[in-house]
């Protein structure tokens, strides 16, 4: 433990997941803020690992705190006055709060009380509204924490607002992580280790066929998926999906059946008048 600001962490891991994981090897990763440095954006693929290693920095934290040993192979920490974390949803029923009321409710108590020695861990802002409200309040959420001139907290945002890594060019203090994934063909491996840089895809898509959505969900998906990512940004109309629904009834008519029937080469002018007299009956006069 040091007294100032510094977070240096050499093959940190989780404590708790590290210990769950039987047959597999955790992978460890690094944390060393550069001189100046005080947000790390970090974005990157669902279930990639990005909630896991920013429980995994707090976790490291207060953990070098209290004195206990930590999961790492080498630890620099300064002194940390308060961890702040806005991870995970949940509602408030009995309290009438919705998941996104919670999440601005939470936000407001960091933005409000986080000073210089804080360390703030921020997971997903406002990804419980529509997409342009939560981008907004996301970016400005960042801008404030870097630009409040009383606080410089150290502070881990993982986001899956890919737009948010545009900061790093317009704020001297935001630095862009990721988490690495290995693409081959149609086949994608997370590596769960991050990475300088941003992300520029999530493939939701593919750990939704991961988790077993049907496979017509997923063809659909990425057909809508492709029609969005063409519309660069301007409006887009999603082409409606064929109908599968098969027709209760068959769509024929009697009248055109038995017209097409008839030989006129052959029919004299006396039976085309009978036959019409019988049309009339069977479906004008017995409509009366």
């Amino acid at each position: 433990m040091t007294d100032n600001t510094l977070l240096e962490i050499t093959d940190g891991r989780h404590p708790v997941v590290e210990t769950t994981l039987h047959d597999e090897r955790f992978v460890p990763n690094d944390i060393v803020m550069e001189p100046g440095e005080t947000i790390r954006i970090i974005t990157g693929p669902n279930m990639a690992g990005k909630s896991t290693f920013l429980r995994q920095v707090a976790l490291i934290v207060l953990m070098a705190q209290i004195g206990s040993f930590v999961p790492a192979n080498n630890a620099k920490i300064g002194l940390v006055d308060r961890i702040f974390t806005r991870i995970g949803a949940q509602d408030e029923i009995h309290a009438g709060q919705s998941t996104f009321m919670v999440e601005m409710i939470e936000t407001a108590n960091i933005l409000n009380h986080a000073t210089p020695r804080s360390l703030i861990i921020l997971d997903e802002i406002g990804r419980g509204t529509s997409t342009y409200d939560g981008l907004s309040i996301a970016w400005s959420v960042v801008e404030f924490l870097h630009n409040h001139p009383r606080l410089k907290s150290r502070t881990f945002f993982a986001t899956h607002y890919h737009e948010l890594t545009q900061l790093c060019e317009l704020l001297p203090g935001v630095r862009n992580y990721n988490v690495a994934v290995s693409e081959t063909g149609n086949t994608v491996v997370f590596l769960h280790k991050i990475v300088p840089g941003g992300a520029d895809r999530s493939y939701g898509i593919h750990v939704a066929q991961m988790a077993g959505i049907p496979r017509p969900v997923i063809s659909r998906a990425t057909e809508i998926l492709k029609q969005l990512q063409e519309s660069s940004g301007s409006a887009v109309k999603i082409d409606s999906q064929p109908s599968t629904q098969m027709a209760l009834f068959p769509e024929t008519n009697p009248l055109l059946d038995e017209l097409q029937g008839i030989d006129l080469n052959t029919i004299s002018p006396l039976e085309a008048l009978n036959i019409l007299y019988e049309w009339q009956r069977k479906f004008i006069v017995s409509k009366k």
